[in-house]
């Protein structure tokens, strides 16, 4: 189940202590500066999972009771049953409304500085992509003709219709990502066309197999155009180490693609 909004986390549960990774040093499972929101019934986000955060989860809340230290050091070995090797020391306070407004104005700072990725098509491998990039460390926007085909998009998706996806290129911020997964090869070469005339964007790919590949070379070279942009298009896309043609499938394929890339 999607993590739910800090608003909506926030206006559930008023009650609530921040707990925040202050230092971490050695092998540890998440870095300095990460954040959890803890309450009596619910949590939100991690600082790692395991025995570190049950017990920052105990200490937050006996914290809500009356009790609770403001600082635990941890260290990460045998005592806690844990054997990342590094030491942490958590921070807890109880959450009052200028530190939740400091954690959203931080949050949404963050979000404004990951990569774009733009979606073309939103059929079954669109949907499932926009589904597996929703919870990563990426803007995401999908792109379509259809008005009908977005109806199915996770709500908190970002989405166009426009009749002309191809000028939407331009818009994308320096080192986005293009990923073509239209119903309509001719509008796929139209978007990469736009897409490969710029050399800022960090990934341009397209849904298809060798055989596309080989037709979109073909259809360069009638445009006039400079063969060598195919070099700069990834097609297909997802690799070639796993042969499955599910598109939840090859939305995760994608998906590590993107990451490994843009991260």
């Amino acid at each position: 189940m999607p993590e739910k909004s800090l608003p909506t986390f926030l206006a559930a549960h008023p009650n609530t202590v921040l707990v925040e990774i202050a230092d971490a040093r050695g092998s540890t499972p998440r870095d300095a500066g990460t954040v959890m929101l803890v309450s009596q019934a619910d949590i939100w986000g991690t600082i790692g999972g395991g025995r570190l955060e049950f017990l920052a989860i105990d200490n937050a809340r006996a914290m809500l009771s009356g009790s609770g230290q403001a600082v635990m050091e941890v260290p990460l070995g045998p005592e806690i049953g844990q054997c990342c090797g590094g030491r942490t020391r958590l921070a807890f306070s109880p959450l009052t409304p200028a530190i939740a407004e400091r954690l959203k104005e931080r949050l949404l700072k963050e979000e404004r500085q990951h990569p774009s990725v733009f979606l073309f098509g939103a059929g079954h491998v669109g949907l499932a992509l926009a589904q597996a990039l929703r919870p990563l460390p990426l803007s995401v926007t999908v792109v379509e003709t259809r008005q009908e085909a977005l109806q199915d998009l996770p709500p908190d998706v970002a989405r166009r219709c426009v009749a002309m996806p191809e000028a939407v290129v331009a818009e994308i911020p320096p080192g986005g990502a293009v990923v073509m997964l239209t119903h309509d090869h001719a509008l796929d070469f139209l978007i990469a066309r736009e897409a490969l005339s710029r050399t800022d964007l960090a990934y341009v790919g397209m849904i298809g197999s060798q055989t596309k590949r080989a037709t979109f070379a073909g259809w360069l070279k009638r445009e006039g155009l400079d063969k060598s942009l195919i070099d700069r298009l990834v097609l297909p896309i997802g690799g070639s180490s796993v042969r499955d043609k599910r598109p939840a499938v090859i939305a995760a394929l994608v998906a590590a693609e993107l990451l490994t890339l843009l991260s």
